[in-house]
């Protein structure tokens, strides 16, 4: 006998945890990469915009086909219309194939945190360091560890007890961090150039590649087209307002990637001189850029320390909200208890994981044309398969299931003020920006079109 299906307690609960999901690593280092490149401020500009437009809609859909049939990906598309029960298939294998990389990534953050904390900061400020840690065995598989088993204990304690406790409890402290690094970023000598850089947009530099590489992000920041925001609108009661919990998810979401701009574009700045190219590429920024900055400032080690701990957290959310998912959908199609299916996924993500650790690294020495396991698993999951879940997922609600049945689930819990904008959307303009984000960020990284 199936377990009665969790809920959270209420509004709170719900916009906290999901804005967790929303909030992660990509926040914290991809988002100000990506503003330095594209222009700063015109980024930045274009990235608001879009947010409150497609991203809202999406994800408005997202959670309203998760509330709607109290099911998680597979068993939302089935129950609408068995003939797209595939859709949320391949949704589902999306959290499956980034929750044991995401992992290993977040070990790395583990690691950072602790070698701070114990004083050893100024280590980590050397070139070498982080490609001597990941080429290792043994040590980043431990850290690897140590982070999924603490992912999987909390989503164990359940939706109530463990998803949102947590994310009420990760979510304020992870802001606070935020802002304070923000504040203390933007005071550093040198720093403000960073700031203007950053919030002045510059239209000169506007073009269609910053238009692809915002949307791009936002597709990705916002847990969409992964089963995550259906499966915890499945979560959802139905007297708590859809509309504006999705306004404030957003909020949350772009929020912190602002102050993670505020954060990193003027520290890097103030330590490079103004060079835009400091700002570096992905886990380079963070693991190698920013330990030279904390290095060079008086204090950086109790700041790095705070840092570090607030990319935990944001990691932590996200990588909760991943397994959640897998765990929901495993449930829903089986009807197993919660303890065996999160022993049953920590087990799969071990396994899926450990190749990511065994020197299969980004900077690691085998790789398979140019890519290594953890760059083949990021590659199929966000470049290839999220896009065509996005681009099926608004097929499906603007044209067999249609807009009206979603507006009236919205509308369940108050007006839907936005339902003209969603639908608009919904049918015409995000299949066709979908489209364009897989088609650049497949030729983009088979080095065919540079964006």
């Amino acid at each position: 006998m199936s377990e009665k299906r969790s809920s959270f307690t209420g509004k709170i609960g719900f916009v906290l945890a999901a804005a967790g999901s929303a909030v992660g690593l990509g926040n914290i280092w991809r988002f100000p990469y990506l503003a330095a490149k594209y222009g700063g401020g015109i980024f930045l500009l274009v990235y608001i915009i879009l947010a409150v437009t497609f991203g809202f809609a999406l994800m408005a859909a997202e959670i309203a086909l998760g509330r709607k049939t109290g099911q998680s990906a597979i068993g939302a598309f089935k129950s609408l219309d068995k003939r797209y029960s595939f859709v949320g298939v391949l949704a589902s294998v999306i959290p499956a194939i980034i929750l044991p990389y995401y992992s290993v990534i977040g070990g790395w953050v583990t690691k950072y945190l602790a070698v701070f904390v114990s004083g050893g900061a100024s280590a980590t400020a050397a070139d070498d360091y982080f490609t001597g840690f990941i080429s290792k065995t043994g040590e980043p598989v431990v850290w690897f560890l140590i982070f999924i088993a603490l992912t999987a204990i909390i989503v164990l304690l359940g939706v109530e007890k463990g998803v949102e406790k947590v994310s009420k409890v990760m979510m304020p402290v992870l802001i606070a961090l935020t802002i304070f690094i923000a504040v203390y970023s933007m005071f550093m000598p040198g720093a403000m150039e960073g700031v203007k850089y950053y919030l002045t947009p510059d239209f000169s530099k506007f073009s269609i590649k910053t238009v692809l590489a915002a949307m791009g992000q936002l597709f990705y920041s916002m847990s969409l087209a992964m089963g995550i925001m259906i499966t915890y609108g499945s979560y959802m009661k139905k007297d708590v307002n859809l509309e504006k919990s999705v306004r404030q998810i957003e909020i949350f979401d772009t929020g912190i990637a602002f102050l993670a701009g505020l954060m990193i574009i003027p520290a890097v700045f103030a330590f490079s001189g103004g060079d835009e190219s400091a700002l570096g590429k992905g886990p380079s920024l963070m693991f190698i850029t920013l330990p030279k900055v904390f290095d060079s400032m008086k204090g950086g080690t109790v700041i790095g320390a705070i840092f570090f701990l607030l990319v935990l957290f944001a990691a932590l959310t996200s990588s909760i909200s991943l397994m959640e998912t897998v765990v929901s959908i495993v449930r829903d199609k089986f009807g197993w208890n919660r303890k065996a299916v999160c022993i049953g996924v920590l087990i799969f993500c071990i396994v899926l994981g450990l190749p990511s650790c065994f020197g299969f690294s980004i900077w690691g020495e085998i790789a398979v044309n140019g890519l290594s396991i953890l760059d083949m698993f990021d590659f199929v999951s966000n470049s290839v398969l999220m896009p065509i879940v996005a681009f099926l997922t608004c097929i499906f609600v603007g044209y067999v299931l249609k807009p009206k049945a979603l507006i009236e689930e919205v509308e369940l819990s108050g007006p839907f003020k936005a339902k003209k904008l969603f639908t608009v959307v919904i049918k015409y303009i995000a299949p066709v920006c979908i489209l364009l984000i897989l088609i650049s960020s497949v030729l983009d990284t088979l080095g065919i079109m540079k964006i």
